[in-house]
């Protein structure tokens, strides 16, 4: 029987079965790992091998944020790896990097930025390896940021659960972030370390001429914990500076808030740690951006890129949205926009908690072979 030209089900079939392009040659075919491929015989049951390498790198080609997992994966390892003798000499080249051996060894500097959630979690060990074994150049992070490392020097901090109810907790003298526990001794343990170094710094400011800035501050708390478990000791040590622009944002601004009614005086100069931020970005032939979270910690490391027009490399990770405008949720585009980040740089956002992607990051950059 012969289907009119205006049947129904002809206009269905032509609507379901619309002919597709053809993909360009080179077209990425997703395809995930398989667990089948490395089987092993265990008596009479078939053991599964895992070839972990395999399984990050299938990451790529799996989808969603799989594959942006596998994008950051590779934008790090670039920022890690590149060296300005990839570069062609410029026409106005400074005299310092046309030697190839110095061109050598100019490296991409590395920005690190993450929230104070993340120290209160076990991500501190992952920072704490980043600073000692001196893989990023610098670090932005806030006050609990900041104080929280020092107080796990004091103090554990424990797993509660998310549910669990504050007023009950309120009366026990415990501090829940998110699934986390710190006991308030934690904090009377922090006082008691922290009051009389801010007594010594106003002696220095006084007597000496000494200029306090939030990094020079974090600096000589990392000098005076002398811990090695603590990322702003390796800090110290390697001289990585670490910028707080928010510094009496927390537990710190609560010792910097009794400490000017017991014993006055003490001047923290921020404006010169903006100089010395901008700096750090300013004067660079190449920079790379990984921030774990929103905030003062990405918008502090990416305006400051934007002194230079922007950063090279750029990875986000963390869960915000941009329905709302918010900084925290923009997308890399969006920086592009303000030339926090260069047109043609590499970059990628990862939506998803940083506990569960940095470790696995780290896995497949920072800790393989030395860049």
């Amino acid at each position: 029987m012969m289907q009119k030209e205006n049947d129904p089900l002809n206009s269905a079939k032509q609507a379901v079965l619309q002919s597709s392009v053809c993909m360009p040659a080179g077209s990425t075919i997703v395809e995930g790992y398989d667990f089948e491929a490395n089987l092993e015989s265990s008596g009479t049951e078939p053991v599964v091998k895992v070839d972990y390498e395999a399984l990050f790198k299938s990451y790529l080609t799996t989808g969603f944020q799989a594959t942006n997992f596998g994008k950051a994966v590779n934008i790090i390892n670039n920022m890690r790896n590149w060296r300005l003798s990839d570069e062609p000499i410029l026409a106005n080249e400074s005299e310092e990097f046309k030697d190839e051996a110095a061109r050598a060894k100019q490296k991409c500097k590395i920005f690190l930025g993450y929230t104070s959630n993340l120290i209160s979690s076990g991500l501190r060990e992952n920072f704490k390896y980043l600073a000692k074994n001196k893989m990023v150049d610098v670090i932005v992070t806030t006050a609990g940021g900041v104080e929280e490392d020092f107080i796990k020097c004091l103090g554990p901090t424990y797993l509660g659960a998310f549910d669990l109810e504050g007023k009950a907790l309120r009366k026990q003298g415990l501090n829940r972030i998110g699934n986390l526990l710190v006991p308030n001794d934690n904090y009377c343990k922090f006082e008691d370390w922290v009051l009389p170094i801010l007594d010594q710094m106003l002696i220095e400011q006084r007597e000496q001429g000494v200029t306090w800035t939030p990094s020079k501050v974090i600096n000589r708390l990392g000098k005076e914990i002398n811990h090695p478990d603590s990322v702003y000791y390796w800090a110290y040590k390697n001289n990585i500076p670490v910028y707080c622009p928010a510094l009496t944002d927390g537990s710190l601004g609560d010792m910097l808030y009794f400490h000017s009614h017991k014993n006055p005086g003490l001047i923290i100069d921020i404006v010169n740690d903006i100089k010395c931020m901008n700096d750090e970005a300013v004067f660079q032939k190449k920079t790379g951006v990984i921030i774990l979270g929103g905030g003062v910690v990405k918008h502090h490391i990416c305006n400051a890129n934007l002194m230079r027009n922007g950063a090279d490399y750029a990875v986000y990770i963390n869960t915000g949205q941009e329905f709302d405008g918010s900084d925290a949720g923009a997308q890399p585009e969006e920086a592009i926009s303000w030339g926090k980040i260069q047109q043609d740089g590499e970059h990628v956002k990862i939506h998803a908690d940083a506990t569960l992607i940095f470790p696995l990051i780290v896995s497949q950059t920072f800790a393989q072979k030395e860049a």
